[in-house]
């Protein structure tokens, strides 16, 4: 019975950088795919710039895949979740809006989760934030974080303070 025949160094390196690059697919097919609904906007071109510029970690949370165009998810469970192309807010609010990093976010809190939807760009980016996961601290950093990719959407109007609106004039 003839043997194997001698495998050279080059060959060597080549299994083994095969089994690496196996071995590393199969943990990153580990992390689960959040489920994430696509916003209507989801195809808008800068939408695609915004989702090339997030960051893979924020606040402690690791990113992890989407199964929907232009979302993207941090944390297992779930701690924030960001959707471009949502339905800009078009009309003046009174909801409370910050301004972390250069962008204006409307806030909205719900029972358990804080929602934020960009302000003056077209198209609107919102962030779903679970107050189970996220405390006063972290809600910061994943402000400042996100608010960095949003830039990449032209901004056309800002929020103003209460004090800074005319009483007279038509919103």
């Amino acid at each position: 019975m003839p043997g194997f025949p001698a495998l050279d160094t080059a060959t060597h390196r080549w299994a083994a950088a095969l089994a690496l690059c196996a071995a590393g697919w199969a943990l990153a097919s580990c992390a689960s795919t959040a489920d994430v609904q696509a916003a209507p906007e989801a195809h808008h071109p800068d939408c695609a710039e915004v989702m090339l510029t997030l960051p893979e970690q924020i606040g402690g949370f690791e990113q992890r895949p989407t199964a929907s165009q232009a979302t993207s998810a941090w944390g297992d469970p779930l701690a924030v979740v960001l959707r471009c192309g949502v339905e800009p807010v078009l009309e003046p609010t009174e909801l409370p809006c910050v301004a972390p990093s250069g962008v204006d976010w409307v806030w909205v809190e719900h029972e358990e989760h804080t929602q934020l939807i960009s302000y003056g760009r077209e198209p609107a980016v919102e962030l779903l934030i679970e107050n189970e996961h996220i405390n006063e601290s972290t809600m910061m950093d994943v402000q400042v974080a996100l608010s960095a990719p949003v830039t990449r959407i032209d901004q056309s109007r800002e929020c103003l303070a209460m004090n800074d609106v005319d009483p007279e004039s038509e919103l």
